[in-house]
């Protein structure tokens, strides 16, 4: 039986948008944490929002090739 043509794909990029959902996710609750104690948190959360909206994009074209 003949694998869809996008089988590839949505089977690397699911589990990469999971991780970064997660990672983006434990890096901003980080930064939250460094900006409660008075710290410099401001790069490091923009840089944890980039990461998690990354996963999520990356999730959600998975889904979208999936379901095609």
């Amino acid at each position: 039986m003949k694998k869809p043509d996008g089988f590839k794909r949505w089977i690397i990029q699911a589990p990469i948008g999971l991780v970064l959902v997660g990672a983006g996710l434990c890096m901003a609750i980080d930064a939250g944490s460094v900006k409660a104690i008075g710290g410099n948190w401001f790069l490091y959360g923009t840089f944890a929002l980039v990461v998690f909206n990354s996963g999520i994009c990356l999730v959600i074209d998975a889904a979208i090739r999936k379901i095609k």
